[in-house]
């Protein structure tokens, strides 16, 4: 509520307006069940005026994005499942390290058997190692 005084519009000037000290509360977040996600879409989805799904939006205070998030999860059937945070199986977390060193791992391996190949040739190549050698080592 703002004050002004008696004064300032005897002397023909404007008022003086004082802010008001009062403090807002600060809106909370809102939330909104799967139900009604669902029940949106499906009201967007029979629209069929022009203009009805702009209607809609602004009836409710909504903007065409969310609109569009809803449709892809219902679509995905993750439509009111979102969690924020970690996820809440700690297993999937360690399942993708392991996959990755597993790869790490795998392509290291392949690595080393080229070079053991390699070795195995350059040591028939001179002499160093007989073929019944060779084939043995190739057998093992």
């Amino acid at each position: 509520m703002t004050n002004t005084t008696s004064s300032s519009k005897q002397n023909g000037r404007a008022p003086i307006h004082t802010p008001d000290p009062e403090v807002v509360p600060r809106a909370a977040r809102r939330q909104f069940s799967a139900a009604y996600k669902r029940r949106i879409v499906a009201e967007a989805d029979a629209c069929t005026d022009r203009g009805a799904i702009g209607a809609l939006l602004r009836r409710e205070g909504w903007y065409s994005s969310h609109l569009s998030n809803w449709r892809r999860e219902l679509a995905a059937g993750t439509l009111g499942e979102k969690q924020r945070g970690r996820p809440a199986e700690p297993l999937v977390a360690e399942n993708a390290q392991l996959r990755r060193e597993k790869e790490r791992l795998r392509r290291e391996l392949e690595k080393t058997q080229l070079i053991v190949d390699a070795q195995k040739k350059l040591a028939q190549v001179l002499g160093l190692m007989s073929e019944n050698d060779a084939q043995q080592s190739e057998n093992a």
